[in-house]
C-alpha cells in the first residue's frame, strides 16, 4: 500500500505566517504538522510516500528529504496549482500505479493514527473508505449522508447540512477512484472534489464503508485548532529534563527541555516543550506552551501559545496567552511610553492593544 499526502495548500487562513512558512510545516508541540503524517504512515507500515506539492515546495522537499530519516522512500508530485482533492489523486495516478492508497492532507492530526484504518481496509478491500468526525460546523466540511450503516449520499460544505458527520482528511481507495476522478466535472469553485469523486463510486455501485473516529481529529488550518491540536499533543509527552536548570527556578508538571536549552530563575509549568538552545529568565512559561529551539524569553509571562525559532521576548508587561508568534520575531516594551505606535504588519495581521 502507497502513501499520498497533500501539502499544496497555501495556508490563507494561517496568514501572516504562511506568507514566508509552509503551513505543514508550522510545528505542533515543536514538531512540524506534516511530519506528524509521515509518522502515522510509517507505523501503518507504509514505506512508499509520494508528496503532493505547490508553490511552497522548496521548503517541504528541504525538510522532508528523500524520506531516509523515517526510513521511507518520497517522491514529490507537483500540482500546478489548488485544483481540488480528486485533482491531486488524479495528478498521482503515474506514481500510484494500480495499488491501493491512503490519502492524508498535510495539515490535519489524529490522535490515534491511521494503522487500524490501513488494516480494515487492506482485510474488507472496499472501492473506498472514508473517515468521519462529528463536528459542530458541518457546514464547513464535506459531509456524509449515511443510511443503515452504508454512505448514501457526500456533499462538499453543505448551506443547509443533513448530517454532523464530516469527512476527516484521511482517505483509504482502491484503484477504482481513478475512473471516478476522470469522470467528475469542476465544482462551482473550479475544482475537482473528492467528495463528488467519492459519490460517484457510490453511484456506480461501488461499497464505500464509513468509520466514525472516536479519538480527536484537528484540521490545523486556523490558529484556534493549531493552539488546540497544540494542547492535545502536549498532554501526550511525557517529562524529560535535559537541559539546564538553575536552582531558582521550578519545573511543575509534564515538561520537556531539550539539550542545550537554559532555565534560569523561572518557572516552566507542564504540559510544555522548550526547544534546545532556548533561554528562559526570570519568566513564566504556563500550560500548552511550545518554546521552539533558539528562542529567548526573558522578564515575560506566556502561556497557551507557539513561539517559533528565533524569536525575542522581553520585559512585556502583560502575559501572552493564545498567540501563534513566527520565526525571528522581536517582542519587546520600550522604557517610556511612547507618543505613537510604529508598525510594520503583513497582510491579515492583527494588532490588539489593551489600554
Amino acid at each position: 500500500m502507497k502513501g499520498l499526502i497533500l501539502s499544496g495548500g497555501r495556508g490563507t487562513r494561517l496568514r501572516p505566517i504562511t506568507y514566508t512558512s509552509a503551513k505543514q510545516l508550522v510545528p505542533v508541540a515543536n514538531k512540524p504538522v506534516l511530519f506528524y503524517g509521515i509518522e502515522a504512515m510509517v507505523e501503518a507500515g507504509i514505506r512508499d510516500i509520494g508528496i503532493v506539492v505547490g508553490d511552497t515546495q522548496a521548503e517541504i522537499r528541504a525538510a522532508v528529504g528523500d524520506g531516509s530519516a523515517w526510513g521511507v522512500r518520497v517522491q514529490y508530485i507537483e500540482q500546478d496549482a489548488p485544483r481540488g482533492l480528486a485533482h491531486a489523486v488524479l495528478i498521482s495516478r503515474d506514481y500510484i500505479g494500480d495499488d491501493p492508497f491512503v490519502m492524508y492532507l498535510g495539515d490535519n492530526l489524529l490522535n490515534k493514527g491511521i494503522k487500524p484504518f490501513v488494516d480494515e481496509f487492506l482485510r474488507e478491500r472496499p472501492a473506498a473508505q472514508i473517515l468521519l468526525a462529528r463536528v459542530p460546523d458541518p457546514q464547513m466540511f464535506g459531509v456524509a449522508e449515511l443510511l443503515n450503516g452504508h454512505v448514501k449520499r457526500l456533499v462538499e460544505k453543505p448551506k443547509e447540512p443533513q448530517s454532523d458527520l464530516a469527512l476527516v482528511g484521511v482517505y483509504l481507495f482502491g484503484s477504482e477512484v481513478f475512473d471516478s476522478v476522470r469522470r467528475i466535472k469542476p465544482s462551482f469553485r473550479n475544482e475537482l472534489e473528492i467528495t463528488d469523486a467519492i459519490q460517484d463510486l457510490i453511484d456506480r455501485g461501488l461499497t464505500v464503508r464509513p468509520h466514525i473516529v472516536d479519538g480527536w481529529w484537528k484540521d490545523t488550518g486556523k490558529l484556534e485548532d493549531m493552539l488546540e491540536a497544540n494542547r492535545l499533543i502536549l498532554e501526550t509527552l511525557d517529562r524529560r529534563v535535559e537541559g539546564q536548570v538553575d536552582g531558582a527556578s521550578r519545573i511543575e508538571g509534564k515538561v520537556v527541555i531539550e539539550p542545550d536549552a537554559v532555565i534560569e530563575r523561572s518557572v516552566v509549568r507542564g504540559p510544555a516543550i522548550i526547544g534546545a538552545r532556548a533561554r528562559i529568565v526570570h519568566s513564566y512559561v504556563g500550560p500548552y506552551s511550545a518554546i521552539m529551539n533558539d528562542v529567548e524569553i526573558r522578564d515575560t509571562e506566556i502561556e497557551h501559545s507557539i513561539v517559533l525559532e528565533g524569536s525575542v521576548i522581553h520585559d512585556l508587561a502583560s502575559r501572552i496567552e493564545d498567540s501563534l508568534i513566527g520565526k525571528n520575531v522581536k517582542i519587546y516594551r520600550l522604557p517610556v511610553k511612547p507618543s505613537a505606535y510604529r508598525f510594520m504588519l503583513g497582510d491579515n495581521s492583527e494588532v490588539g492593544i489593551r489600554w
